[in-house]
C-alpha cells in the first residue's frame, strides 16, 4: 500500500472484507456453537453417548481424563475449521470501478513488480482515453 500511495498519490486505496458463500458462514457458525456445547460437555463430564443409548467412543474417554487437553484440542481444531471455511482468499483489484486483477480467477497475488505495471498500464489506458475527443451525435 506504502509503495502504491508514494507511486500514485491520487489513487484511493480501500480494504474491506469479501464474504464467503453462504454455505460457508453457516458451516461456521455451527461449528462455532457445537464447539462451545462440546466443551461444556467434556467440562461437566456428562456423556452425550448415554443420551443416545451408544457405548462412548474412547476418545471421550481419553477426553474425559485429560478435560484441559482434550477442550484445547476442541477449540484449537474447531477453530482452524471456523478460519478456513471463513477465508476467501480475495484480492480483487478495481480502478475506476472496473477489475484490473482478480486472485479468485487468477489463482495467484500478483507480485509488486506485476502490480506496478498493471498500474502503470491502465493509468496510461485511462490518461489515452481522456485525450481522445467525445463526439455527440
Amino acid at each position: 500500500m506504502r509503495v502504491i500511495s508514494q507511486r500514485y498519490p491520487d489513487i484511493r486505496i480501500e480494504g474491506e472484507s469479501y464474504l464467503p458463500q453462504p454455505v460457508y458462514r453457516h458451516i461456521a457458525s455451527f461449528l462455532s456453537v457445537f464447539k462451545l456445547v462440546l466443551i461444556g460437555l467434556i467440562i461437566v463430564g456428562k456423556d452425550p453417548f448415554a443420551f443416545f443409548g451408544m457405548q462412548a467412543p474412547s476418545i471421550w474417554q481419553w477426553g474425559q481424563e485429560n478435560k484441559v487437553y482434550a477442550c484445547m484440542m476442541v477449540f484449537f481444531l474447531s477453530n482452524m475449521i471456523e478460519n478456513q471455511c471463513m477465508s476467501t482468499g480475495a484480492f480483487e483489484i478495481t480502478l475506476n470501478d472496473v477489475p484490473v486483477w482478480s486472485k479468485l480467477e487468477s489463482g495467484h497475488l500478483p507480485s509488486m513488480q506485476q502490480l506496478v505495471q498493471i498500474l502503470d498500464n491502465e493509468m496510461k489506458l485511462n490518461v489515452h482515453m481522456d485525450s481522445i475527443p467525445h463526439h455527440r451525435s
